[in-house]
């Protein structure tokens, strides 16, 4: 889904190490689960904020297949994102990105009505799996981190997608809980046919990897 050739980001280009991404040519295939090996401050969530399109401060080329073609990361359109982002390409960000005002459910909810991906009882059925049926109600400003990060990953999980992208979607939950969240991520991309990366600095958590690659 994704080609890399001699991708640096800018920030970072006086201090990066040996990689099998930065400054090679590489590729993400979509069907693929990797697993990428990303030391602290070299450059894990820059990377995938390229893949998102939220950064385009580096040198090189990255490209998409997407939306019926191949496309050039910054060429693409603003209208051409928004359609990757619905139903190409999901991802759950280090930080959540979580609306802190509005409630579980209705973060999960602006996520979900774009394309009616879920109905409400499986989003109810994915919160009852990962422990928070009873927060959905609540807002998310009064929970905690690692509650927050359950929300955030089955607001992920509520669109299609052909290839999912995670960084350090677990930092805040117990061994137990991110088994969870491992089994649900791992069942809904299987039934999407889809592929994904989660960045981390050395837990493998709980899921079977394709791929291992080192940032």
């Amino acid at each position: 889904m994704f080609s890399f050739n001699n991708l640096v980001p800018i920030p970072l280009s006086d201090q990066l190490d040996a990689s099998d991404i930065w400054g090679n040519e590489f590729a993400f295939d979509a069907k693929i689960r990797y697993f990428i090996e990303a030391p602290s401050g070299k450059g894990k969530t820059t990377f995938q904020h390229i893949l998102y399109g939220l950064r385009k401060d580096y040198t090189g080329e990255v490209s998409i297949d997407a939306l019926g073609g191949k496309f050039q990361l910054k060429e693409l359109t603003l209208d051409q994102w928004s359609d990757i982002r619905q139903r190409e390409l999901s991802v759950i960000f280090q930080d959540l990105r979580l609306f802190l005002e509005l409630s579980a459910l209705e973060n999960i909810q602006l996520k979900n009505n774009l394309t009616n991906h879920q109905t409400e009882a499986a989003i109810i059925a994915m919160a009852t799996e990962l422990g928070v049926e009873n927060l959905l109600e609540k807002k998310c400003g009064q929970m905690s981190y690692g509650q927050r990060q359950r929300i955030a990953i089955i607001r992920a999980l509520c669109q299609p997608f052909r290839f999912l992208i995670m960084d350090e979607p677990f930092s805040h939950l117990d061994k137990n809980n991110v088994e969870k969240c491992c089994a649900l991520i791992s069942r809904e991309c299987k039934k999407q046919g889809a592929g994904f990366a989660i960045a981390s600095l050395e837990e493998r958590y709980f899921f079977d990897y394709d791929a291992e690659v080192k940032i």
